[in-house]
């Protein structure tokens, strides 16, 4: 393929550390903003139900978005069976994310992925493997994926993964606090994730399929924003709903909102469901048309998968040789 093509999409391939933007301050909770948020539902339906048909990239131009993807995931393995051995070989993956005969044909053998994501126990192992790279690790964290341990042991839990060398930390708020619509409960919430962090970036999870309603999720997004959040995200993969585009259309908008009035921009993380080439490209191109180039960077846009890298890799060895290979021949963990 033409590597001009591919460079234009990925040359500015960056991390979170150091940041490439002023990094979120935060600001007074607003409530007269926070309550004055609404949702169209039926109309961010309609736009959303038809969005995937009208946005279709073929040939160089696909590989080009399918490799922009590569370096914006957080590669994740949440399992209750972990294992140091497990964690290792996601490092490698992150680290050459595509068999390097693909990568060299596409122009790009450098490629990695935007981050690793693990629980608190594999951050120091993930940590030792990533040695040499600036590939961050997160580390989800304040009693994932439920978040309702007790405040003083989610933030001490925070403490612990930036001391084992976490980078980003991916925290839960309470959900109960958007359904009760305590929103000073829940800036006081992130205010105090946000302090516990230091330099780490915390990336603030809304579980949004337990929010309730869109408008909901709007007014959470903003809230978690005004607390300081350098990242909002959907879901923690556990949910029965995770990430969604009407969800997402509604906290592209909060977070433009928020860029507009303030100046800061606000990265935005889907997580789960996301397991297909193509809704990658979906999701990419939304972001494009709502926020700009600008949020195609790793350092203002993830992925939260695990399944996510092994079918792009597919799409990329059918990109070159026209056919498509089995899944086992791509595995991650």
């Amino acid at each position: 393929m033409h590597t001009d093509q591919m460079e234009q999409l990925t040359s500015s391939i960056t991390h979170l550390s150091p940041p490439v933007d002023p990094r979120n301050d935060g600001m007074n909770l607003d409530l007269d903003w926070v309550l004055a948020v609404q949702a169209n539902t039926s109309a961010i339906e309609r736009r959303c139900s038809s969005f995937p048909g009208r946005r279709s990239i073929k040939k160089e131009h696909q590989a080009a978005w399918l490799a922009r993807s590569i370096s914006c995931i957080d590669l994740t393995t949440l399992s209750g069976d972990d294992t140091v051995g497990r964690i290792r070989r996601l490092c490698a993956k992150a680290r050459q994310p595509v068999r390097q005969d693909i990568l060299n044909h596409i122009g790009l053998p450098n490629l990695k992925t935007g981050a690793v994501c693990v629980y608190h126990d594999m951050v120091s192992p993930a940590v030792d493997a990533l040695q040499g790279t600036d590939i961050p690790v997160a580390a989800v964290s304040t009693g994932f994926p439920a978040g309702l341990s007790p405040l003083h042991l989610r933030i001490e839990e925070i403490h612990e993964s930036v001391k084992a060398g976490a980078s980003e930390i991916d925290i839960v708020i309470s959900r109960r606090h958007v359904l009760t619509q305590n929103w000073q409960a829940l800036f006081d919430e992130i205010v105090a994730f946000r302090k516990a962090c230091g330099r780490a970036h915390i990336k603030a999870i809304l579980a949004t399929g337990e929010l309730g309603s869109l408008r909901n999720v709007g007014r959470a997004s903003l809230v978690c924003m005004m607390a300081g959040a350098d990242f909002i995200k959907t879901s923690t993969g556990k949910e029965s709903i995770n990430a969604t585009l009407p969800v997402t259309l509604v906290m592209l908008r909060a977070i433009r909102a928020y860029h507009e009035r303030t100046g800061f921009r606000v990265g935005y993380k889907p997580a789960g469901g996301i397991s297909k080439a193509k809704d990658a490209i979906t999701y990419l191109a939304l972001v494009k048309e709502e926020l700009g180039n600008r949020w195609l960077r790793p350092d203002l846009f993830r992925f939260g998968a695990s399944s996510l890298l092994g079918d792009i890799e597919r799409q990329l060895e059918h990109h070159l040789t026209g056919s498509y290979s089995a899944n086992h021949r791509h595995p991650i963990g």
